[in-house]
């Protein structure tokens, strides 16, 4: 994980920082990657949380864990060059194991009190599964942890001064999320046009060449979702979202 440091001086909210939280390294570029490089071009600020080390997702009989992490993580960094991140937070917890418990809760209200985010972006908690396509799809387990654990960091405890009051200390103060986006990849609800930025969404994809045996089909699944959402509105590309503003 990249060391947490305390920013100097107010922060303003003249301009969007936008912290992405996905459970393994390559889950916000397929969720949100278009929509953060776009909002990067506009002048925010974004960075990356990674929840887990990413160890299990290889089917190369030759592949170790311990190789694995050190490789997407190197791909992480990749993307996120791509994208333009200001910083991505690796908090290596086991592939596959992520639990929505207090000490994920507290990681992620750490940083949100440090970087103090307008907008947090993550996975939908609520979705379990798809049976409408052949085949079907079953949502990673760390993909729903990872969304209730952030939708509890958010709301209340980042906001809660007397909520893991040992941040005080270290010069952190409570902090309220002006909006919550949810990657949702069914039903069009808050679309953000990427066409500008779809190519960048692509490069970083490309980046995690350890996760595609055929990249050209990930590329025709991205490029068809994106179209297809975007057509309502008129855009040529669009990545979607269910959006929850706070008080």
């Amino acid at each position: 994980m990249s060391k947490v440091r305390v920013l100097p001086g107010p922060h303003s909210m003249d301009k969007k920082t936008i912290l992405a939280i996905g459970a393994h390294p390559d889950d916000m570029d397929f969720g949100a990657s278009g929509t953060v490089a776009k909002w990067v071009e506009e002048g925010a600020k974004a960075y990356y949380i990674i929840a887990t080390d990413g160890s299990k997702g290889s089917s190369d009989p030759q592949m170790t864990s311990e190789r694995l992490i050190k490789i997407r993580q190197e791909e992480q960094k990749k993307a996120g060059q791509i994208l333009g991140l200001s910083d991505i937070f690796f908090l290596n917890h086991p592939d596959t194991e992520l639990t929505a418990d207090k000490i994920l809760k507290e990681e992620i209200v750490k940083i949100i009190r440090t970087i103090k985010p307008t907008t947090v972006i993550t996975m939908n908690p609520t979705f379990y599964y798809s049976a409408a396509t052949e085949p079907g799809f079953v949502n990673h387990t760390d993909h729903r942890n990872i969304g209730l654990a952030v939708m509890d960091a958010v709301f209340p405890m980042a906001r809660d001064r007397l909520t893991f009051p040992q941040h005080e200390a270290e010069g952190l103060t409570p902090w309220k999320v002006k909006e919550l986006l949810l990657v949702n990849f069914t039903t069009p609800e808050y679309l953000v046009d990427i066409s500008s930025s779809f190519n960048k969404k692509v490069e970083a994809l490309r980046a995690h060449t350890s996760q595609f045996d055929d990249f050209d089909e990930v590329l025709q699944r991205i490029t068809a979702r994106s179209e297809t959402f975007g057509k309502s509105k008129g855009y040529k590309h669009a990545e979607n979202f269910t959006r929850i503003v706070l008080p």
